[in-house]
């Protein structure tokens, strides 16, 4: 009778879990969505992006935002267009920094202004054309995998 009873005692036991597999290191080259869509303005498939190029490229995507006919978007538009264009309705540039006028309103030439600072910002040769290499980031360390960025809030 005990030993029928260590037999079931021994069947209830379960299995070792199976080990966790490492977790996959953070990414160390990343690119902006700003970044990913003046990489794609690249008309003639050179892999390299002119001012010229990127002008022509925000005027035509710029009909996604929705503009009235005065020539302007309100911020809901903004965000069609950024959630076409850059993946994410709250991708950067956010609509308050395109907004130059801060009228609510988004103009093609406060757009293009605005991508007119990003081209400059990624130019690091300042030779008037942003490569793919200029459009990455490259990050010195890796981001930590620990759940919470590193960052630690109250005591545990």
């Amino acid at each position: 009778m005990s030993l029928i009873l260590l037999l079931a005692l021994a069947a209830q036991v379960p299995p070792p879990a199976a080990p966790v597999p490492p977790r996959q290191p953070g990414a160390t080259i990343v690119a902006e969505p700003a970044a990913l869509f003046i990489a794609a303005c690249d008309a003639n498939g050179d892999a390299r992006t002119t001012r010229a190029e990127l002008t022509a490229s925000v005027a035509r995507s710029f009909v996604d935002a929705g503009p009235n006919p005065a020539g302007s978007a309100g911020y809901i538009g903004y965000s069609d267009w950024a959630q076409k264009w850059l993946g994410d309705r709250n991708a950067l540039p956010s609509p308050y920094q395109v907004d130059a006028d801060t009228d609510n309103r988004i103009t093609l030439a406060e757009l293009q202004a605005q991508f007119g600072v990003l081209f400059d910002r990624f130019d690091l040769d300042k030779d008037g054309v942003v490569t793919r290499a200029e459009l990455v980031t490259i990050r010195s360390a890796a981001v930590p995998q620990d759940g919470d960025g590193g960052k630690r809030r109250g005591r545990r």
